[in-house]
C-alpha cells in the first residue's frame, strides 16, 4: 500500500513540475530560483505564490526569476527588481516600512478613536442626565405647586 501511494505521489509531483528546458542547469540556483518563486505573488490568482499558479503570469514570472539567478543576481537585488517593476505588492510577505505600518494599523486607529468618541459621548450624557441644584430645587418647586 505504501509503494502504491509513493508512485501515485511521484506522479503527481512530476505532472506538477514545470517544463524541465525551463530549469537551470546548476541545482543550487534552480534551488535559489525556487525559493524566491514561493515568496513571489501570482498576479493573476493574487493568494498563490508563482511556484504554485499555472498563469502564464506566473510562468512568465518563474522565467523572469530564473535569467536573474542566471547572471548572478542576489536574491535581494531579484526581489528589488520584481518590486521595480510590479510594486512592494508582488511579494507574499513585504518587507517593513512606515507606510505598510500605517496601512495596517490605520483600521485600528479608526476603531479606537471611534470607541474613544462614544465612551466621551456616554459620559457627556451621564453628566447631563444629572440635575444641578438649581434644577432640583426649580423641580421641587413645581412638584409642590402641582395639584395632587
Amino acid at each position: 500500500m505504501r509503494q502504491i501511494l509513493a508512485i501515485l505521489a511521484a506522479m503527481f509531483c512530476l505532472a506538477a513540475a514545470s517544463d524541465p528546458a525551463d530549469r537551470l542547469a546548476d541545482p543550487a540556483q534552480e534551488a535559489r530560483a525556487r525559493a524566491i518563486f514561493r515568496e513571489v505573488r501570482c498576479l493573476v490568482c493574487q493568494n498563490e505564490s508563482i511556484d504554485d499558479s499555472n498563469s502564464e503570469l506566473a510562468a512568465d514570472l518563474r522565467r523572469l526569476v530564473r535569467d536573474e539567478v542566471r547572471a548572478g543576481k542576489s536574491d535581494d537585488q531579484v526581489r528589488d527588481h520584481l518590486t521595480g517593476r510590479y510594486g512592494e505588492f508582488v511579494l507574499l510577505k513585504p518587507a517593513f516600512s512606515w507606510g505598510n505600518a500605517a496601512l495596517w494599523g490605520a483600521p485600528f486607529l479608526v476603531v479606537g478613536l471611534g470607541l474613544l468618541l462614544l465612551v466621551r459621548g456616554f459620559r457627556t450624557r451621564a453628566a447631563e442626565a444629572e440635575l444641578s441644584q438649581d434644577e432640583a430645587a426649580r423641580l421641587a418647586r413645581l412638584s409642590d405647586d402641582e395639584p395632587a
